[in-house]
């Protein structure tokens, strides 16, 4: 293990202590904002990026890296589709309809955001967790 030397102190290690210090920091539900405003713009964000009207690097100070990633991977799937069919990407005309909100315990929001476009409804279900004084989503799934 290196040392690292503390402005004319001690050597002083790298311990867990310091990435833990550094570590995304659990943050309680007080001390939270509501989270149904964000869960709204999350969903209508998700159906922007899915139909290609919107980057997805604008989310992503809202997400988790696990969920940036599963969600470009869909970003990328749905614009071969638009490829092969010759679409343009447009941005979509939904309304957002129901929230359903739980909480399974401090600092954890789970929720089911509905969606009505033209031709037919879907289900948006997502989990929030509270890091560093702030919501971010660590779960998104477009069902």
């Amino acid at each position: 293990m290196s040392a690292a030397t503390n402005a004319g102190g001690p050597a002083v290690s790298r311990s867990a202590d310091h990435d833990d210090y550094f570590a995304h920091q659990p943050t309680s539900r007080s001390a939270l904002p509501d989270p149904e405003p964000l869960l709204v713009n999350l969903t209508r964000c998700v159906m922007e990026v899915l139909a290609g009207a919107r980057e997805l690097e604008q989310m992503a100070r809202w997400v988790s890296d696990e969920v940036y990633a599963t969600l470009l991977k869909r970003v990328v799937l749905a614009a071969r589709a638009r490829a092969v069919k010759r679409q343009p990407a447009q941005r979509p005309t939904v309304q957002i309809g129901r929230v359903m909100m739980f909480e399974p315990r401090d600092g954890v929001v789970e929720a089911v955001v509905m969606v009505h476009g033209r031709s037919r409804s879907r289900a948006v279900a997502l989990r929030l967790e509270g890091m560093d004084r702030r919501w971010r989503a660590t779960a998104i799934s477009v069902l």
